[in-house]
């Protein structure tokens, strides 16, 4: 078949669009004449009436093959068509619920933060993720050094958990190569790679893919710099490079002082600084301490930013102590280094699971260097931080993960009840729109 057959259907449709438009153009013309002209003859009287019953024609005709042409495309499998009012009425809700929620802003990198995301998508379209992209290991690391990009790999994983796509898409931007030069390769990295060299710049190639895959709400990268994150040890050892700090402090038996980056005046997107500064609240975490949360926060217009902005601002504790990094840490120590990196109050609140796992799955974490992390709560209120408990563990292949709905529920609630509570109109609408649409998906 030519390409032509194919597109005829599509062609005509176009067609009688067209002409359409030009029998309403035939009635306008020929009834406005009629009412504007003070003097008439049988001459003109025939004129606008041939004028007007021609555009109706030409309407006429306009419409019903229209309509053939636009069956001719549901017939050939082009266009298709769902009658379900439930499902319509759903959708209606969702965006009317989503556009009404809350402004969030996401800081951080890493699998915890786009788990994350991926339950706050389904409360609120206002959300923007600042992405680190201090990341110097694996594919990510890999493409940085060969085509001279910033790290994909955080923002691929943010992008996705936005995302509106198939399974069978994310399966397919997730696979990962097998063999040969492409090895160990993301094909969503490769993606977003191609997108960046037919891009101006990786702020613009991360705003095509995200149109692309219809991303709710934005992703972008907190710097388009070259940034390099390195570490100092408690025994004076600089290391750097990202994915060779926590390596090189359990190599060294040695916990990491502080971190720091090069340029130490990177800039911040300028988008990234007017989300802070509009937002009704900000989340730090969940992620990596030292190497996906605390790097965003040494661009200085970040932390600026976030010491000027009104909104409540929350950090999402880890669940699990992470080799390297966070060996021992309690959640007060996790919030008092991200107070010396950045500046003391920059919390409000914190959120900390109490759930339990079970023996063996613990007794394999414990194996691996890794633990619960501990909660002493009276040292964290010191630190005027307040703490909000749940049960957010989720097993994902033996892995230990935050549950998505569980944890973007309480930060939702949370932000809705400090937050927004004195408008008091916007709260009792999206929480009307929020049941609605709960009853309508349970029908």
């Amino acid at each position: 078949m030519k390409i032509v057959d194919w597109l005829r259907p599509g062609i005509k449709v176009k067609r009688w669009v067209m002409l359409g438009a030009m029998g309403i153009l035939f009635i306008v013309f020929g009834v406005l004449e009629f009412v504007n002209r003070r003097f008439y003859s049988m001459y003109y009287i025939s004129f606008y009436v041939f004028l007007i019953v021609s555009g109706v024609f030409v309407l006429y005709i306009s419409i019903t093959q229209g309509m053939r042409s636009i069956i001719a495309l549901i017939n050939k499998g082009y266009l298709s068509v769902s009658l379900d009012s439930r499902k319509l009425e759903n959708l209606i809700y969702e965006k009317r619920l989503l556009v009404k929620g809350p402004k969030v802003v996401v800081i951080g990198g890493g699998t915890g933060l786009s788990t994350m995301l991926r339950g706050l998508k389904y409360y609120t379209s206002n959300i923007t993720a600042i992405v680190t992209v201090a990341d110097d290991g694996g594919g990510s690391g890999d493409l940085r050094e060969d085509l001279g990009m910033l790290p994909p790999g955080d923002i691929r994983n943010c992008i996705l958990a936005l995302a509106d796509t198939e399974p069978l898409m994310e399966e397919l931007l997730q696979y990962r190569f097998k063999d040969g030069r492409l090895k160990n390769q993301s094909f969503g990295n490769l993606f977003l790679a191609a997108m960046d060299g037919i891009s101006s710049n990786f702020e613009e190639a991360v705003h095509k893919m995200s149109s692309v895959l219809a991303v709710t709400g934005k992703v972008m990268p907190v710097t388009l710099d070259n940034l390099i994150l390195k570490a100092k040890l408690k025994n004076g050892m600089i290391i750097e490079g990202e994915s060779n700090i926590p390596e090189e402090a359990i190599k060294h038996n040695s916990r990491i002082e502080k971190v720091f980056i090069e340029p130490k005046n990177a800039r911040a997107l300028k988008e990234a600084v007017e989300a802070i500064l509009e937002a009704d609240a900000i989340i730090l975490g969940p992620g990596s301490l030292y190497t996906s949360v605390i790097p965003n926060l040494l661009v200085k217009d970040i932390s600026n930013a976030m010491q000027k902005t009104k909104a409540i601002k929350l950090y999402v504790s880890n669940i699990m102590t992470q080799p390297g990094e966070t060996d021992g840490f309690g959640v007060e120590d996790h919030i008092e280094s991200i107070f010396k990196h950045s500046v003391s109050g920059i919390i409000d609140y914190v959120i900390i699971n109490v759930g339990k796992i079970d023996r063996e799955l613990e007794g394999k974490y414990k194996e691996e260097e890794s633990h619960l992390v501990k909660i002493d709560e009276e040292k964290v209120k010191k630190l005027n931080v307040n703490i909000i408990e749940g049960d957010f563990i989720s097993i994902r292949n033996g892995l230990i993960r935050h549950n998505s709905e569980k944890l973007a529920s309480i930060l939702i609630e949370t932000i809705m009840e400090k937050k927004l509570l004195f408008d008091r109109k916007k709260i009792i609408e999206y929480f009307y729109l929020s049941e609605r649409l709960k009853q309508n998906k349970n029908k």
